[in-house]
């Protein structure tokens, strides 16, 4: 895999030579991978940092007392990545700007405590590196044990970065 010092001088040059290279966030990795392997983001750009989002409850208008229902991890996880979308869109960010993510999975209990990793991605992959929205964040994903609520099976953090205005 490509180190950043690998980075044709070229692009480390662009990185370098100041407001004129605030462009775009580099992208580093292989352009079959689901994410990339680092993300350079340029100097003097303005960073966002969007705390851990969990599911929205399937069934909001139930009866008091009655437990939340959030779904398997893939609905999760779309839920989450829609709460996600909002929030960044309400700070002027979009997906593409989205640098680096952490993806924070409880084990499925229909998968014997394993989390649910293919769930993730099919959800994921749907609003990274799309004909639409091709940028791919640096992620980390893990099994945790619990979240907020029981039930929940996914929660996601997310950093973003853009040229400033």
């Amino acid at each position: 895999m490509p180190s950043l010092n690998a980075l044709p001088a070229g692009l480390l040059l662009a990185l370098a030579a100041g407001p004129l290279a605030l462009a775009q966030n580099v992208h580093v990795g292989a352009p079959t991978s689901a994410i990339s392997q680092a993300v350079a983001v340029p100097a003097g750009s303005d960073m966002l940092y969007v705390s851990g989002m969990t599911p929205p409850a399937l069934n909001a208008g139930a009866p008091k007392g009655t437990p939340p229902v959030f779904g398997d991890t893939k609905t999760q996880v779309t839920g989450v990545l829609k709460r996600l979308e909002e929030a960044l869109k309400g700070q002027g960010y979009g997906f593409g700007d989205v640098v680096m993510m952490r993806v924070y999975l409880v084990g499925d209990p229909a998968k014997g405590g394993a989390m649910d990793f293919a769930g993730m991605m099919e959800a994921y992959t749907q609003a990274f590196g799309t004909p639409a929205q091709p940028n791919k964040p640096a992620r980390v994903t893990m099994q945790v044990a619990a979240l907020v609520q029981p039930g929940m099976l996914a929660e996601i953090e997310v950093q973003a970065a853009k040229a400033k205005k």
